[in-house]
């Protein structure tokens, strides 16, 4: 079923999750094991995310250093297909432009269409240390819009090569959205701008940065609305459960953090931090509720255990 279906549909608030791959060389029962802990709240979908290739460099016994480039985390279109198998929900894997070319793109997109999985979200991605050359004939999406055209133009019947009676594509294409502007935009009406034209282009739903207030979520949302934006746009959600993330997290994301949230962590005992964190995303979940916000989307990356407290809580109070 498509996301957007799920999202338009439902007659309850929908909480969605996303996930990382395991590291290379791990198990998927690493990730079994955190969607055990997600599958009891009835997720309407899971994205995973991917990761392009990115230089490492390894000492040699002479002292040399050698440049090797590889994919940290990869396995993400396997990873979906085996957690829709195993446990019947909707993934959404990430589609990456960075670090990879637009006939890879197609080559994923067939696949996942073999696969029977019809939700994707398509990001520019991050700009690491390795731009992967484009070789020959090949080519490369350079912003978000320019992929979710490709994969609009595949749910036309349109591929990189033109073939006679290809068959369409049925993708649900999701995209990022941010809050808090994206770092790059020189402000806010053209961020905006920027992501109605990847609406246009045939994005059906947002899903938005991370935020800790919600207050800029909310004036995101009426800024989008004046522009003309109709799709849905779910609110992503983080819970702080390190002090360093007060400085992780703007640095990697450029967001902000309330000065009533940093201060409360900081002035307590570690082991502490993670029910602070609970306890503000409770909070702005049961604000963004009562805004008539009908879904939410928490980044859990890695750790289910934070989220399930909350979403137990949220219960109780329905």
């Amino acid at each position: 079923m498509k996301v957007v279906d799920l999202l338009m549909g439902a007659d309850a608030p929908q909480i969605s999750y996303e996930i990382v791959p395991p590291k290379r060389g791990s198990s998927v029962s690493d990730i079994f094991e955190i969607v055990d802990g997600l599958i009891p709240f009835d997720p309407p979908f899971i994205d995973v995310t991917s990761h392009s290739a990115q230089v490492y460099y390894e000492e040699q016994p002479d002292g040399t250093w050698r440049r090797r480039i590889r994919r940290k985390r990869p396995g993400t279109l396997g990873l979906c297909a085996a957690i829709k198998g195993r446990y019947g929900v909707e993934t959404v894997p990430h589609l990456l432009c960075e670090g990879f070319t637009r006939e890879e793109s197609e080559d994923a997109l067939i696949e996942l269409n073999y696969l029977g999985i019809h939700n994707v979200m398509a990001l520019r991605g991050d700009e690491g240390r390795y731009r992967k050359p484009v070789t020959g004939s090949r080519t490369r999406n350079e912003y978000a819009v320019d992929l979710v055209r490709q994969i609009s133009d595949m749910n036309k019947g349109f591929y990189q090569e033109e073939m006679a009676g290809a068959v369409r594509t049925d993708f649900c294409i999701g995209v990022a959205g941010y809050p808090e502007k994206h770092f790059e935009a020189p402000n806010m009406a053209w961020d905006v701008q920027n992501l109605k034209k990847k609406i246009n282009a045939g994005a059906d739903y947002v899903v938005s940065q991370m935020f800790f207030d919600n207050r800029v979520f909310l004036d995101y949302l009426q800024v989008c609305q004046q522009a003309g934006i109709d799709v849905p746009i779910v609110p992503g959600l983080k819970i702080l459960t390190r002090k360093r993330q007060l400085q992780s997290l703007p640095s990697t994301f450029h967001l902000s953090v309330p000065e009533e949230l940093a201060a409360e962590v900081m002035e307590a005992d570690d082991r502490h931090v993670p029910e602070i964190g609970i306890r503000w995303a409770l909070k702005q979940c049961e604000e963004l509720l009562a805004a008539n916000v009908p879904y939410l989307h928490f980044y859990i990356i890695q750790t289910p255990e934070y989220v399930q407290p909350l979403i137990e809580r949220l219960r109780k109070m329905a």
